[in-house]
């Protein structure tokens, strides 16, 4: 009896692993190591003061001049036009 019990829990733990999988969702394998923070949901855009390119707000580089979409463009500072 406790053979079946066994076979029928490491049937259902094999079914539940392969079913995650060809659904595409991650098997969980424990906690993980605390990642960045972010905002789930929509977020506001704004545009890079150097080159124009739209980007969330969550993304860019923010200083007292303005928002950047790289380190090389908040070094550059704002366009000149």
């Amino acid at each position: 009896m406790k053979l079946l019990i066994v076979v029928l829990v490491v049937g259902v733990i094999a079914w539940l692993v392969l079913r995650g999988r060809k659904a595409g969702r991650p098997v969980a394998r424990g906690p993980t190591a605390p990642g960045p923070t972010r905002e789930h949901g929509p977020q506001a855009m704004v545009q890079c003061e150097h080159c124009g390119v739209h980007l969330p707000r969550g993304d860019a580089l923010l200083d007292q001049r303005g928002a950047f979409c790289s380190k090389a463009h908040q070094l550059s500072g704002p366009h000149a036009n």
